[in-house]
């Protein structure tokens, strides 16, 4: 009892300002729980409460059916428009129409904003006359107060409010709130997707597929310039990253235009990677170049890193094993006129970076002067497997090593699962290039990809004494009584 009295004091402290139209008994029984919870039984009484009330009040007081299509669609799984309309009742003012743009002005809180509904409807009585709707959860008891009353007053406008039949339709609700209606009540309702050009790709869950031709066709008509839906069918697990997909409704054309930090590329969205939320990665690491650098994009794509770095007059070498991505590529750079700018290859990972990247380096960095600025970056976008390429860098050159500062720069991404992602994708780099790179490198968090999963860049200039293998110290030996080993990548080679 005598915490009862302490919540109910409490109670009358914290909210005696609060409006009594949002105060309702189980609102009052949900403070007592959240004030009483070492009296269980209390609180098990409480929560049964509030879930069978609260929701019957609110219906009551705010009218939701405005925003609710007909119950009727629950369960559809064909897209039926006409079985959405319902009337609902909805609070309105009559006033001359001379003076409906200074209404709408001074009641601006109170009237209906809702896009897609009108805000003033002409009286079929009275043709002088219009109707300012207003908004059901502003005046929830068909009755304005005190301070609105009082402008209408001063406008010559009688302040009663009329009761008027809103006719809505599939053209009135909002995707997500159609598809709410439509799915079983308390399963989750996807309405987001991601936007390629003008196709929509979504990731619908396992309770979500049986609607999902109803759920392609709404954020088709939903979204203006879209004409593509589809749902991706698997994980990106093939050697390629590309993954297979369903179209869900419109028209099946995956050849698609899209438009990134002010470049243009094309692709066929079902035999490439493209991921628009890479954007702002793109553009974060393109920054980091100037004129004269060096890039070499070792699992390039289309061209988000090569193309804008071109673009910036940077040489630039790019590869992709995938056919379709080395096509895209081709025709992206012919497209944005920077072909003679990049140099594209065709091959795996390793081999690209055995061969081309290892022949320029090896012509290149000998050559550097201590006052040249020219920096090498080395991008291994494929988050999935890039880390496990890095001991590809384990004496990748033979010589002396060059100055430091001319060491090429790598930008590794990632995935991690790990609680502390930035040091378990260090330590995983550590492990391949054999060697630490504490107070050598940094990692910068991309995005989050799935719940406990992150994708991460870490970036690092190679260690002179991984990237180097020294030559053989009896070199002053006559070469036929010469013999060494050294390491060359993953396989030993013997000179004599």
């Amino acid at each position: 009892l005598w915490r009862l009295g302490y919540c109910a004091r409490l109670l009358k402290t914290n909210h005696f300002r609060t409006a009594a139209s949002n105060t309702s008994f189980p609102a009052v029984w949900m403070l007592l729980a959240q004030h009483s919870g070492r009296i269980p039984g209390l609180f098990v009484v409480v929560k049964k409460t509030t879930f069978f009330t609260m929701p019957e009040t609110v219906e009551d007081k705010t009218n939701p059916e405005l925003y609710l299509p007909h119950p009727g669609v629950r369960g559809m799984t064909l897209l039926d428009r006409e079985a959405f309309k319902r009337t609902v009742v909805v609070p309105a003012l009559k006033v001359k129409k001379e003076i409906v743009h200074t209404v709408l002005k001074s009641l601006k809180q109170s009237v209906l904003q809702r896009p897609g509904l009108k805000r003033v409807v002409e009286d079929p009585e009275d043709e002088d006359s219009r109707f300012v709707i207003l908004d059901p959860h502003k005046v929830p008891e068909f009755s304005l107060g005190e301070s609105e009353q009082q402008v209408l007053k001063q406008l010559n406008v009688h302040p009663e409010v009329s009761k008027y039949h809103l006719e809505l339709t599939y053209e009135n609700f909002k995707s997500e709130e159609i598809l709410r209606a439509v799915l079983p009540e308390g399963q989750e309702v996807t309405s987001g997707f991601s936007r390629v050009g003008h196709i929509a790709h979504l990731n619908l869950r396992d309770h979500q597929l049986p609607y999902r031709h109803l759920i392609g066709q709404v954020i088709m008509d939903k979204n203006p310039g879209v004409t593509c839906v589809v749902n991706k069918t698997n994980i990106i697990d093939s050697t390629y990253r590309n993954f297979e997909m369903e179209v869900l409704a419109g028209e099946n054309n995956l050849v698609t235009k899209v438009k990134e930090n002010n470049i243009a590329y094309e692709l066929d969205f079902s035999k490439v990677y493209w991921n628009p939320r890479l954007s702002t990665e793109h553009g974060r690491i393109v920054e980091l170049l100037k004129a004269g650098d060096v890039l070499f994009d070792v699992f390039a794509g289309i061209g988000p890193f090569a193309i804008p770095a071109a673009k910036r007059k940077c040489r630039v070498f790019a590869n992709d094993l995938n056919p379709e991505s080395y096509t895209w590529l081709l025709h992206n750079c012919k497209l944005n006129k920077v072909d003679t700018k990049v140099k594209v290859f065709n091959m795996d990972g390793r081999d690209f970076l055995r061969g081309p990247v290892r022949e320029e380096l090896s012509k290149e960095l000998p050559l550097l002067k201590e006052e040249q600025k020219t920096a090498f970056h080395i991008v291994m976008n494929l988050p999935a497997l890039a880390v496990e390429f890095l001991d590809v860098f384990r004496h990748l050159l033979v010589g002396e090593p060059c100055s430091p500062a001319g060491l090429p720069i790598v930008h590794c991404y990632g995935f991690s699962k790990h609680s502390n992602p930035a040091r378990d994708i260090q330590e995983r780099a550590e492990a391949a290039l054999g060697t630490s790179l504490a107070g050598r490198c940094s990692t910068f968090l991309v995005r989050n990809v799935a719940p406990n999963k992150e994708m991460l860049c870490l970036s690092f200039q190679i260690p002179a004494d991984v990237l180097y293998k020294r030559p053989c110290p009896d070199e002053a030996k006559p070469a036929s009584k010469r013999l060494c080993t050294y390491q060359d990548s993953s396989e030993e080679k013997v000179l004599s």
